[in-house]
C-alpha cells in the first residue's frame, strides 16, 4: 500500500470505503464555493442559510422517511399529497373548531399515522405493489385537499407558526450572537469530541489497526471548524432571528433515526429486507412488519413535513405539497441509496437533500428562472447517478454509496448474521 492510499485510510476512518463515503460531501462544499463565488458572496451569510434551512428543511425531514421506504425496496409518490392533506385538516379544526395549537399539531401526526396505516396495509398485508398504492393515495389525498379546502387557503394561528416561522429565542447577556445557538454548537463540539474518542477506544479494545493521534486531530480540526463556522452564522443574524425552530426538529429527527438504523435491530431488519427480502424471512424478520412499518413512518413524516410548511407559510393551500415527492427522492438518490433497496444512510440523504437545496438556492440568488433551475437539477440527477453507475461498472471510485457508511458502524463491511440466517451470493447480509 502506498503512503498516499495509507494516509487516505487514516483521514477517512481506516478502510477504501470510507475514504470514498466523502465524495458526496466534496461535491457538497464545491457547490457552496461556487455558489459564493459566483454570488459575490451571498451564500455563506447568515440570512441566507438561516433561509435555506427555513425553506428546505422539510424536504429534508421527507428525505428521512423515504429513505427508508426506498432502503426496503419500495417507493412513496404519495407524500406531498398527504402532507397537503395534513396541513389542510389541521389548519380547517383549529380555525373552524378552535382547537389549541398543540393538539392540532398531535391530530397532524394522527391523520399521518391513519393514512400511512391505510397504505401500509395495501403493500404489506394485501401485496399490492407500493408504487400502486401510493400513485392512488398521491391523487385521493391531493383531491382531499382540495375538497376539505374548496381550493381555497386556511390560515392558521400564531402559536402554531412557531413550528414553521419560529427561531431559537434570546435569553441571557447581549453577547452579539443568539446564546441558545452557540450553546448547541457547543454541545456538537463536544459530542463530536467524544464520538472521536469512543470510536478510537473500540479500536483499541477490538486489537483494531488505530489511526496516528495526529490523524484524528487533523480530521477533528476540520469538524470542529465546520461546525464553529456554522454557529457563528445561525448564531449572528439579525436580531430575532438565529437556528430556525424547523431546523431543531430536523436535527433531533436526523439523531433519532441514524440512531434507529444504525444500532437497533428494528433498523437493521429494513436493510436486511431491501437487501434480500427471501433470506432475511428464512432469517426471522417479519416482513410484513417491517414494511408496514416504513410505509407509515413515511405518512407521518409527511404529515409533519406538511404542518411545517403550512406554519411557515401562515396558511394552508392548494398547491401545497407538489412535487415534494420528486425532491425527497432525488435527495435520498443523490445521497447514495440503492434503486433496488438495502443500501443508504439518515446522513446521506441529507447531504444529498443539502446539495438540492443550495443548488436551487444559489441559482435563484442568480436570478435564474424556475424552469432553468428545475432542468439544472434534473440533469445534475440523472448525471450523478449515471457517473456513479459507470464508476462501479469500471471498478473506479463511485459517487452513489460514497454515503453508505457515514460512521463505520453505520454499514459494517461483515455484519453477524443470526443463527440459520439464510443468504445469497451477492446479497446483503441479513440481520436479525
Amino acid at each position: 500500500m502506498s503512503r498516499v492510499q495509507d494516509l487516505q485510510k487514516n483521514l477517512f476512518g481506516g478502510t477504501t470505503s470510507n475514504v470514498r463515503q466523502f465524495g458526496m460531501i466534496f461535491t457538497l462544499v464545491a457547490i457552496v464555493l461556487l455558489f459564493q463565488a459566483w454570488t459575490g458572496g451571498l451564500t455563506l451569510t447568515s440570512g441566507n442559510l438561516i433561509a435555506v434551512v427555513s425553506q428546505y428543511s422539510y424536504i429534508l425531514i421527507l428525505a428521512i422517511g423515504m429513505l427508508m421506504v426506498i432502503v426496503a425496496g419500495h417507493i412513496d409518490l404519495s407524500v406531498g399529497s398527504v402532507a397537503a392533506f395534513t396541513g389542510i385538516v389541521v389548519a380547517k379544526v383549529m380555525q373552524e373548531h378552535s382547537l389549541p395549537w398543540p393538539l392540532g399539531i398531535a391530530l397532524g401526526l394522527l391523520v399521518g399515522a391513519l393514512i400511512g396505516a391505510w397504505q401500509g396495509f395495501w403493500v404489506a398485508y394485501v401485496g399490492v405493489p407500493a408504487f400502486i398504492v401510493t400513485l392512488a393515495g398521491m391523487m385521493l389525498f391531493r383531491g382531499g385537499n382540495q375538497y376539505i379546502g374548496n381550493a381555497d387557503t386556511v390560515p392558521v394561528p400564531e402559536g402554531f407558526r412557531t413550528i414553521g416561522a419560529g427561531y431559537l429565542p434570546e435569553v441571557g447577556p447581549d453577547t452579539g450572537y443568539n446564546n441558545l445557538t452557540l450553546l448547541l454548537g457547543l454541545a456538537a463540539c463536544a459530542g463530536m469530541v467524544w464520538r472521536e474518542w469512543r470510536a478510537r477506544q473500540t479500536r483499541r479494545e477490538m486489537n483494531a489497526d488505530v489511526a496516528p493521534i495526529w490523524v484524528t486531530v487533523i480530521r477533528l480540526a476540520v469538524m470542529l471548524a465546520v461546525i464553529v463556522f456554522a454557529t457563528l452564522r445561525f448564531a449572528g443574524g439579525r436580531v430575532g432571528t438565529s437556528l430556525p425552530i424547523s431546523g431543531i426538529i430536523l436535527i433531533a429527527l436526523v439523531l433519532a433515526y441514524s440512531f434507529y438504523t444504525r444500532n437497533t435491530v428494528g433498523g437493521r431488519r429494513i436493510y436486511a429486507v431491501g437487501g434480500n427480502a427471501r433470506a432475511a424471512e428464512l432469517s426471522g424478520v417479519k416482513l410484513k412488519r417491517v414494511n408496514f412499518f416504513v410505509m407509515m413512518n413515511m405518512s407521518v413524516l409527511a404529515a409533519l413535513a406538511g404542518m411545517i410548511f403550512v406554519a411557515r407559510s401562515a396558511a394552508s393551500g392548494p398547491q401545497d405539497g407538489l412535487s415534494w415527492e420528486l425532491d425527497a427522492i432525488a435527495a435520498v438518490f443523490i445521497g447514495g441509496a440503492a434503486v433496488s433497496g438495502g443500501l443508504g444512510t439518515i446522513s446521506g440523504s441529507i447531504v444529498g437533500g443539502l446539495v438540492m437545496a443550495l443548488l436551487n438556492n444559489g441559482l435563484q440568488l442568480e436570478g435564474v428562472g424556475s424552469d432553468m433551475v428545475q432542468v439544472i437539477k434534473g440533469l445534475v440527477l440523472l448525471l450523478a447517478v449515471a457517473f456513479d453507475v459507470y464508476s462501479k461498472s469500471q471498478g473506479r471510485f463511485s459517487i452513489t454509496g460514497t454515503l453508505m457508511r457515514p460512521f463505520r458502524r453505520e454499514q459494517p463491511d461483515a455484519p453477524t448474521a443470526p443463527p440459520g440466517a439464510a443468504s445469497e451470493p451477492g446479497k446483503a447480509p441479513i440481520a436479525g
